[in-house]
C-alpha cells in the first residue's frame, strides 16, 4: 500500500507531503511515496519523522521567514523597515504603509508556502506516530504532544497573518485531490472552526507533554500551556466579517486563565523573571533562564555545511557598521516607539502626550532633556551610547544606511555583541525567546482586567515595572555614569486604578516590555484598535518622513494580509480572498 500526502507550492504545483529534506534523510525511493511496509509502524524510525518538524520554520531565510519582526514590528508603530531606502525590499515598504499592498505583494507567498511545508512535516509525523503503540514506542504520547504543539503554533502564526487559511491535517489531506478541495472558508464559514482546531492541538500538547524534557530544545508542558493560553486569548476577541472586534468572550478568557495560573503558580520554582531585562537578549543566557518559556534553538559550528543553524530570518537586521557588521540595517525603532519610553516627572508613562517630543535635528538634546524607562536602552542601539552593553564600543551614526529615511535608532534585542563567536557574517546563533514569562504575566493582567478584576492586575504590572527599574547595572558608560536619565515608578494610587486606567496601563506596559519583538501589530489586532492607532501614528509620521505620505490604514482590509495571488491561482476557486483585496 502506498499513501500520498501533498503540500502547497507557490508555483501552483504539488509535491508530496514528504518534503525533500525528510525524504533525503530517510533515503526513500521514489521520492514523494511512503511505503507502509518500509517505515510506518516501525518505532526505530519515529524520530526520523519528528526531528525534522523542529528544523524548518526557525531557519527560513528572510524572504520566507515566520519572523515576528517583519510581520509584527514594521507593520506597526514600533519600527520602520530600514535598509538603504524605500526601494530596498520594497514589498516590506508596501506592507508598512499598507496602501500599496495587493494580492501580488512580494514576501507574502513565501511565508504561506513554507508554513504549509512545515505543516506537511507535522502531519506526516503524526500519521507515523499513529502507526506505533505505546508499548513498542513508549514516547508516543510525548512526541505526539511535541508535534501537535508545533502544528498549533504554526497555524496560530499563519492565522494571525491571513485569518482565513485552509486547515490541512493528517486525516483530511491524504491525497492530492483531498488537499486541492480544501477551502480556506468551508461553506463561507467564519474563523471559529480554525481557532477550535488550533486550540485543540495546543490543549492536547499540554495534556501529553512532560513538565521537563531531558533534551534541550524539546517542547515541554509549560510551553504548551502558554501557547494554548495565547490562542485562547486571541480567540476570545470575536471579530465580525470586516475584522472588527465586536465581543470579548469572558468564558474563553477564563479557559486561558486556567493555563496561565498553572504557569504562574510555579513562580520561584520553574519560572520567573530574569533579574536583569538584558538577560533575555544575550547569547550567554541561552537555555539558562526561568523567563524563557519557549525558546527557539539556534547553533553555530555544529558540523553543518553552512557553519551553523543560525537565525536567517533576522539576517538583514545587523547594523551596516564596518568592521563589526557588513550589512544591512533593517528593523529601525520608530520615533514613536522611542517616545513611548519617555516618563513623566512621576516616573509613569505619558499615556496621552508621549509622542509630542521630537528628536529629528536635535538628537543629543532629546536624550539629555527627557527621562526614560531603562528598557529603551535594552531595545535600541543609539549613537553615542554603548552597543550591547560594551562601554568601550560606542554605537556610531555611520551604522545607519539611510538616516534621512529611518533615523538612527536600531532595534537590538535580536542582535548580539560585536565580536561574539556566535556570528556568521550578519547572522547569529542566539536563541529567540518566543514566549517569555513576562508575556504570560501580561496576558494574565489583560484577562483579569477584562474580567473586571482589574485591581488584581496592578501588582502584576508593577512587577514588570520594578524589574525594568532594576535593570540598570549594564547601562553604564565607561566612567560609571548611567547612559541617560532613567526614571520608573510603580502604580501606587489604588483609588485611581479604575478599569479604564488599568487598561491603558496594561496596553502601554505591553508595548514597552515587548517593544520590537514583533508583538505590537498582533496586540493591536487582538484589541481591535489597529485603525485608530495606525492612522494616528501615520498622521504624525508624515511630518517627519516624506515616504510616509501615502500611508493609510483601511479598517476592514488591513487587519490581515491578502491571500497570496499564487495560492488563489493554485486553489482553483476553492479560496475566498480577504476583504478589500
Amino acid at each position: 500500500m502506498k499513501t500520498f500526502y501533498s503540500l502547497f507550492l507557490s508555483s501552483a504545483l504539488l509535491l508530496s507531503l514528504l518534503v525533500t529534506s525528510c525524504a533525503d534523510q530517510l533515503n526513500i525511493n521514489p521520492k514523494g511515496v511512503l511505503a507502509d511496509d518500509l517505515l510506518l509502524g516501525k518505532p526505530e524510525h519515529i524520530d526520523d519523522f519528528v526531528t525534522p518538524c523542529y528544523s524548518l520554520i526557525p531557519y527560513l531565510p528572510w524572504s520566507e521567514a515566520h519572523a515576528w519582526w517583519m510581520h509584527g514590528s514594521i507593520r506597526s508603530d514600533d519600527a520602520y523597515k530600514g535598509g538603504s531606502g524605500v526601494s530596498d525590499q520594497s514589498a516590506w515598504h508596501d506592507m508598512e504603509v499598507f496602501s500599496s499592498v495587493t494580492a501580488n505583494v512580494g514576501n507574502n507567498d513565501g511565508p504561506w508556502f513554507k508554513g504549509y511545508v512545515a505543516i506537511s512535516r507535522y502531519n506526516l509525523a503524526l500519521y507515523a506516530l499513529s502507526k506505533v503503540t505505546d508499548e513498542n514506542y513508549p514516547l508516543k504520547g510525548v512526541r505526539t504532544g511535541e508535534v501537535k504543539f508545533l502544528r498549533g503554533a504554526t497555524y496560530f502564526f499563519m492565522k494571525t497573518l491571513w485569518r482565513y487559511i485552509p486547515w490541512v491535517d493528517e486525516e483530511n489531506g491524504r491525497t492530492v485531490e483531498d488537499v486541492t478541495n480544501i477551502s480556506n472558508r468551508p461553506n463561507g464559514t467564519d474563523d471559529t472552526y480554525l481557532w477550535e482546531h488550533i486550540v485543540a492541538d495546543l490543549e492536547e500538547a499540554a495534556r501529553l507533554l512532560p513538565e521537563k524534557q531531558e533534551e534541550i530544545g524539546r517542547i515541554n508542558k509549560n510551553a504548551a500551556r502558554a501557547m494554548a493560553a495565547k490562542a485562547l486569548l486571541f480567540m476570545a476577541y470575536k471579530q465580525d466579517a470586516r475584522h472588527q472586534v465586536v465581543e470579548v468572550d469572558k468564558k474563553i478568557l477564563e479557559r486561558a486563565l486556567v493555563y496561565i495560573n498553572e504557569i504562574t503558580d510555579q513562580e520561584g520554582g520553574n519560572v520567573g523573571l530574569c533579574e536583569d531585562f538584558a538577560e533575555n537578549f544575550l547569547p550567554e543566557y541561552d537555555n539558562a533562564t526561568k523567563e524563557a518559556i519557549w525558546e527557539i534553538q539556534y547553533s553555530i559550528n555544529d558540523g553543518t555545511s553552512s557553519g551553523g543553524n543560525t537565525n536567517n530570518g533576522a539576517e538583514l537586521n545587523a547594523p551596516s557598521w564596518e568592521p563589526y557588521f557588513p550589512c544591512c540595517d533593517f528593523h529601525k525603532m520608530s520615533f514613536n516607539m522611542a517616545n513611548a519610553f519617555r516618563t513623566g516627572t512621576d516616573g509613569l508613562p505619558l499615556f496621552d502626550t508621549f509622542n509630542d517630543a521630537e528628536m529629528k535635528g536635535r538628537f543629543k538634546e532629546y536624550f539629555d532633556e527627557n527621562s526614560f524607562d531603562p528598557r529603551l536602552s535594552h531595545t535600541a542601539a543609539i549613537p553615542g551610547y554603548p552597543y550591547k552593553y560594551n562601554p568601550d564600543l560606542l554605537y556610531e551614526e555611520k551604522a545607519s544606511r539611510s538616516p534621512g529615511d529611518y533615523g538612527y535608532l536600531k532595534s537590538v534585542k535580536e542582535l548580539v555583541p560585536a565580536g561574539c563567536d556566535c556570528i556568521i557574517v550578519n547572522r547569529n546563533s542566539m536563541n529567540v525567546k518566543q514566549i517569555r514569562y513576562a508575556e504570560v504575566l501580561l496576558w494574565k493582567a489583560e484577562i483579569l482586567i477584562q474580567l473586571d478584576r482589574h485591581k488584581e492586575a496592578r501588582p502584576i504590572i508593577n512587577k514588570l515595572r520594578e524589574r525594568a527599574n532594576n535593570s540598570r547595572i549594564r547601562l553604564l558608560m565607561a566612567d560609571g555614569t548611567p547612559y541617560m536619565n532613567y526614571k520608573v515608578s510603580l502604580y501606587t494610587d489604588e483609588a485611581a486604578w479604575t478599569k479604564d486606567y488599568a487598561w491603558k496601563a496594561l496596553m502601554f506596559e505591553n508595548r514597552l516590555e515587548t517593544a520590537c519583538e514583533g508583538r505590537r501589530f498582533f496586540d493591536l489586532q487582538r484589541w481591535g484598535i489597529l485603525e485608530p492607532t495606525m492612522n494616528a501614528y501615520f498622521k504624525k509620521e508624515k511630518t517627519r518622513f516624506s515616504w510616509m505620505n501615502n500611508a493609510v490604514f483601511v479598517a476592514g482590509r488591513d487587519e490581515y494580509k491578502p491571500i497570496p495571488q499564487q495560492q488563489m491561482n493554485w486553489a482553483k476557486g476553492n479560496y475566498i480572498q480577504n476583504p478589500g483585496y
